[in-house]
């Protein structure tokens, strides 16, 4: 009885590391075809767990599982660019010899072409029909030429076009790798913020959420939200986008229950700022970032989207003349309740960008607005 005890826990250890092992191979992948079929599983993965409750667990749960999908697409694609320098090295060698062949070919058809004079043939060949079989010859002779000629023209263009591929290859790598570099810094940053504790991310998410309800209803009090056409306009300024326009009015933000259409002033006025700054940062690209929105209340101090790490920071509103003088600001009015963009001012004037209003470009604040709303200012930068 006692052996068979050990016995059977020798047994159990043995499956059980050999399940461990092979959910760690399960982890990686050797070739493209593995790769894809991991990429799908994790892709499964994270639409489980952003289906599941928001808890700091959970949030942690789904960095991971994109950390490590970003990472099986660079080792797809690591392997792709080592296929296609493969292929480009033996095309790189074909084209070599088929080069040498036809300058080999062009020296004897120039000596062949000396001859080739039917009535020279005639009268140098012992009988007709000697010429006619060196006609015959050097006919051959060209039509090898020609075929020659078309091989190597089809190498060279297969080897520019294996030459683009790669080098769009090296340019999706490297933005993979970018991608992986800013996933790390987010997770990082929101376990900083939490300090790991799930009672902190609960209240930092609260926060968010409060103030998110606060546009909801901000907008709520103009009439509602309904999605506009046709809001983006871009001049020498940037671009003007609007909170409510169908190409992302109805994006939850962040992982929350909060459409764009009804709580996007914020993001959007962020969003055009850069458009200023010359950073191509869409009011949708921060909306699906989780953790630009609940890290720390509303929106991290600090953030990173497509490649760009944008700071936000807030002063008086008694500055807003001194800071205009430097660049467009984002006000906040009625203590939070909406923001917009104020881009100059001009006279007594202030002009605006105001994210919710159908066609709110380079409007004067007081169209809609008294300056005794701006409570408060928020500067944004970019790096």
């Amino acid at each position: 009885m006692k052996y068979g005890k050990i016995l059977f826990s020798f047994v159990f250890l043995i499956l059980l590391f050999i399940g461990v092992t092979t959910l760690a191979k399960s982890q990686t992948c050797n070739n493209s075809d593995e790769c894809t079929k991991l990429i799908d599983d994790y892709n499964n993965q994270i639409q489980k767990l952003q289906g599941q409750g928001n808890t700091l667990k959970n949030q942690i749960a789904q960095f991971d599982a994109q950390i490590k999908l970003t990472s099986l697409k660079i080792a797809q694609t690591e392997e792709q660019i080592s296929l296609l320098s493969g292929r480009i090295d033996q095309i790189q060698g074909s084209l070599g010899s088929l080069t040498k062949a036809f300058n080999e070919r062009v020296v004897e058809t120039y000596k062949m072409s000396k001859v080739s004079d039917p009535f020279i043939l005639l009268i140098s060949s012992s009988n007709l029909s000697e010429a006619y079989s060196t006609l015959s010859y050097l006919k051959k002779i060209q039509e090898g030429d020609r075929n020659l000629i078309d091989r190597l023209q089809k190498a060279q263009d297969t080897y520019e076009e294996e030459k683009v591929d790669q080098e769009d290859l090296q340019d999706k790598l490297a933005g993979q790798k970018k991608n992986l570099d800013l996933q790390k810094i987010a997770k990082a940053s929101l376990l900083t913020a939490t300090n790991n504790d799930e009672k902190k991310y609960q209240q930092l998410l609260s926060a968010a959420k409060s103030q998110l309800d606060r546009f909801r209803k901000f907008t709520q009090s103009q009439g509602g939200a309904s999605v506009l056409s046709n809001q983006t306009k871009c001049d020498s300024w940037g671009c003007y986008y609007n909170q409510r326009d169908v190409q992302w009015g109805n994006m939850y933000m962040g992982g929350t229950s909060y459409l764009m259409r009804d709580s996007g002033c914020f993001i959007t006025s962020v969003s055009m700022i850069a458009s200023h700054n010359g950073r191509n940062i869409l009011p949708s690209d921060i909306a699906q970032l989780s953790v630009a929105i609940t890290s720390s209340g509303f929106l991290v101090h600090n953030f990173q989207v497509n490649g760009v790490t944008v700071k936000i920071s807030s002063i008086n509103s008694s500055q807003l003349d001194a800071q205009l003088s430097q660049g467009p600001v984002m006000a906040a009015l009625y203590g939070g309740d909406h923001f917009i963009v104020i881009l100059r001012k001009e006279g007594d004037k202030y002009i605006m960008h105001d994210p919710f209003l159908e066609n709110g470009s380079n409007r004067p604040l007081t169209d809609k607005y008294n300056v005794s709303d701006i409570t408060s200012l928020r500067l944004v930068s970019f790096n």
